[in-house]
């Protein structure tokens, strides 16, 4: 009882503490307590589940992601999402990064086996 204590005081820190997590995931620091912490914090916002995932992609990251999945070139993908291009890399490398890939193809693939996509496109139509 008391570690899920103790894990509900992070948490309830929020997106701040969300950021040192995943930092600390990045370095590789005690990697299931960090995962545990994750989940913690993602659960006291009420995200939605992405199994395998440390850090959950958001909205913003799924839309992008969505449209990797298209015809669509970098510039039209800015321009459909109506954000700079500078923006939309930002957006690319944090989703390799956090589906742990490099390039739009594994991105794309990734996300198709992790069902990351069909749930949340039938939310919106």
């Amino acid at each position: 009882m008391l570690r899920a204590t103790a894990d509900m005081v992070f948490a309830d820190e929020g997106p701040p503490m969300a950021s040192l997590f995943r930092m600390a995931a990045r370095q590789g620091i005690t990697p299931s307590y960090v995962r545990r912490l994750l989940a913690a914090v993602n659960g006291s916002r009420d995200t939605p589940r992405q199994p395998g995932l440390i850090e959950p992609l958001s909205e913003r990251e799924l839309d992008v992601l969505r449209l990797l999945g298209s015809d669509l070139d970098g510039p039209d993908i800015a321009r459909e999402l109506s954000m700079s291009l500078n923006t939309l890399r930002t957006h690319t490398r944090n989703i390799d990064a956090k589906l742990g890939v490099n390039s739009r193809r594994a991105a794309v693939r990734q996300a198709a086996e992790r069902n990351l996509l069909s749930a949340r496109r039938t939310d919106r139509s």
